[in-house]
């Protein structure tokens, strides 16, 4: 190998030891903030936490593991890459709570490694031995009897053989371009008739093949990567392969779009999702047991610092293992969920005559997903329908929705659909349903300048006698059946006048030059919601500083706007009783003496995503109700195009207050409740207290009618 280091490793990260031992983390101003990355890792815990619990079927806790390896390997390719730029560019400015970038770099490390090795740990150590005990084997090349082994060297030969590349590196080649997260074989061979003079070979293993393969008539399974491994004498006639050991680089994976500099967006896009390939790399993963001389070569050669390093005990490629939770084995699953139909829209009833008469909510999983599709279809085959216009964020690989609006457009009516080229890592799915919906008729629009469009809406106009009505759907969740199985989501059926009034001019201001400031009933972003939000709250801690009642419940996937967060403590400081449910990232700190003891933060983690977003305002019982998009983060409320809907029908209202909001207070199976110092204590029952889970509660009951 060329340009190995001679400085022993143990030595190079004892040098860098001395920046770990100057760390001071600056203190949080007045420790009124948590640290926006830390409280994600937080979240990461939780998400390891239901892999660990026994309570869970075994392939749904193999799920949650490889749900762990997927949400770590984006904060790195998203977050952690912002941090190293700041580092790099000398930006030294703290984060809200006091850190600098480099700072922050040092504890991201300090929490996530210990949380990798107990990932690993669980996998070796109970999740793969219970599958073995149920018939469900992950074997090492290595153990396979001789009928399996022969099996597995004949698809060597026949399907992977013909696929690979090694790389040789020598002073004619120099050390190749490694994409980010492909699975690599780090070689080390020489001629059989030297003895000294070693080459350095890197092997891509081909991610075009499964990752895992059947060895035999049963539930056998060996990695791919390791199969190929065993095979290498083939690839290497004549020479001696010394060393064989796997690594995985992670890079930058965060799009910089300067939209106010490109003529053409889709084509701006497209171009930098090219580039997306070749990101810096942000974090190099290697088998722990890696020779020292080809870890720094390797590290040398992709350019990465000892801190970048992560020395794993287990497979690099855990997301392989995805295969094996698919599999069709009802025992060491979730029983299948039971899903309805509202009344008004039991099959047979037109929508529209059912949504003329009153709001129709949804919640989804448990509300069948096809009422949101036969709503869309019904409005494509129905003659009255003149227009429908739609805001997709997610569309998907499969998206039926799309299909439906093609074929609206091929019958004539006219349909808008704005699709949201930036939605991060869709945005390569949106592109192509983009220019195929083009392609159909349909006017696609790719947003306004600088604002991602995030809201989930959609406007069905028709023509009932002399006059056009306008039907809406607003929801809290992307038009994606997939992932309506999995998250928990909310959406109403409206034909109420003023909404639909004001979903007509909200496309306007998305698809023309609309400067529209003002809205009857929705508030948007980044027009009115921030000012509405803030009013809400405020009107709250006013009514307490009175005497009056006052209390506020917000359910929500993130909480990271510092205006709202003080207007929150405020509001505490003031009197209100305030119960957030937040998924994942918390800024805010709760229960803290004279600032935020009537805050209290707990967090849901359990069979489903949870999604949704509601806020519950008591108003001295005239209580106010709100669905939609948006998260209380800056973006969310200034960078970004949201929808929020308040709920006027007071049986709705009321499922969503006491029957949702309550539940998820209820929950001591799947709650944690979020400490002042950032961490989070699982809720247990009590002595006296029945178990209560409120993802399944909903299974049995049924919305407000």
């Amino acid at each position: 190998m060329q340009m190995i280091s001679k400085m022993p490793l143990k030595e190079r990260l004892e040098a860098a030891e001395p920046a770990k031992a100057k760390l001071v983390l600056a203190p949080a101003p007045e420790k009124r903030i948590l640290n926006r990355e830390l409280s994600l890792i937080e979240f990461f815990r939780q998400v390891l936490d239901e892999a660990r619990d026994r309570r869970n079927p075994l392939l749904e806790r193999l799920r949650f593991i490889t749900i762990f390896s997927s949400v770590v390997d984006e904060f790195f390719m998203v977050r952690v890459s912002g941090l190293k730029e700041e580092v790099e560019h000398g930006y030294l400015q703290p984060s809200l709570d006091g850190m600098t970038a480099a700072q922050q770099l040092i504890e991201i490390r300090n929490r996530l490694e210990p949380m990798i090795t107990e990932q690993v740990r669980c996998l070796k150590e109970e999740i793969l031995p219970e599958l073995e005990r149920e018939g469900i084997i992950v074997a090492r090349y290595e153990s396979l009897s001789r009928a399996e082994r022969e099996k597995a060297d004949d698809y060597f030969v026949r399907e992977v053989f013909p696929v690979l590349t090694p790389l040789g590196v020598d002073p004619a080649h120099p050390f190749p371009y490694i994409s980010g997260l492909s699975l690599n074989l780090g070689i080390t061979v020489r001629s059989d008739t030297s003895e000294r003079e070693q080459r350095f070979v890197r092997l891509k293993v081909p991610p075009s093949l499964p990752g895992l393969v059947h060895v035999n008539d049963e539930s056998k399974y060996v990695f791919l990567s390791e199969i190929i491994a065993g095979n290498l004498g083939s690839l290497f006639p004549g020479m001696i392969v010394e060393h064989a050991h796997m690594f995985r680089v992670t890079r930058d994976a965060d799009l910089d779009i300067r939209e106010e500099e490109a003529d053409d967006l889709l084509r701006a896009l497209q171009q930098e999702l090219r580039k997306r390939r070749f990101g810096s790399p942000v974090r190099l993963e290697v088998v722990a047991d890696m020779p020292e001389k080809m870890l720094l070569y390797v590290m040398e050669s992709i350019g990465v610092e000892p801190d970048d390093v992560y020395m794993v005990d287990g497979p690099l490629n855990i997301l392989d293992l995805g295969m094996i939770c698919d599999l069709k084995r009802p025992d060491l699953k979730y029983r299948p969920l039971r899903t309805y139909f509202p009344k008004p829209l039991y099959r047979g009833r037109s929508v529209f005559d059912a949504i003329r008469h009153r709001d129709v909510m949804l919640h989804h999983p448990y509300t069948d997903y096809s009422t949101v599709i036969n709503f869309i279809r019904e409005a494509a085959n129905d003659s009255s329908v003149l227009a429908i216009k739609i805001c997709l964020y997610r569309t998907g690989q499969q998206s039926e929705v799309a299909e439906i609006l093609c074929q609206a457009a091929e019958q004539g009516k006219q349909v808008t659909a704005l699709i949201e080229l930036k939605a991060r890592f869709d945005e390569e799915k949106n592109i192509e349903w983009a220019q195929r919906l083009e392609r159909a008729g349909v006017h696609v629009v790719y947003g306004l300048m600088g604002l991602k469009t995030h809201c989930k809406l959609t406007l069905i106009v028709r023509r009932e006698g002399p006059t056009l009505r306008q039907y809406v759907h607003i929801a809290t969740g992307n038009y994606n059946p997939t992932s309506s199985s999995t998250y928990t989501d909310l959406g109403i059926f409206t034909a109420d006048e003023q909404v639909g009034e004001d979903a007509a001019e909200f496309f306007n201001y998305l698809t023309g030059y609309s400067a529209q400031k003002e809205y009857r009933k929705l508030l948007v972003s980044p027009v009115n919601l921030r000012e509405r939000l803030t009013e809400l709250i405020e009107r709250e801690t006013s009514h307490a500083k009175a005497g009056r009642p006052a209390r506020i419940i917000a359910k929500l996937n993130r909480l990271a706007d510092k205006e709202i967060i003080d207007s929150l403590y405020e509001a505490s400081q003031g009197g209100v009783s305030i119960d957030l449910i937040i998924r994942g990232i918390c800024m805010l700190r709760p229960g803290v003496p004279n600032l935020s003891e009537n805050i209290r933060v707990r967090s849901i983690v359990g069979r489903f995503l949870e999604h949704s977003r509601v806020f519950y305002f008591e108003n001295v019982g005239e209580h106010e109700v709100y669905i939609g998009s948006a998260d209380w983060m800056y973006r969310n409320l200034n960078r970004r195009v949201e929808v929020v809907c308040p709920i006027a029908d007071p049986h709705l209202r009321a499922y969503l207050k006491d029957e949702v909001l309550e539940a998820y207070l209820r929950d001591n199976l799947n709650a944690r409740e979020l400490q002042p110092d950032g961490s989070y204590h699982r809720v247990h029952p009590d002595a006296d207290e029945e178990p209560f889970d409120s993802q399944m509660y909903f299974e049995d009951r049924v919305t407000a009618d």
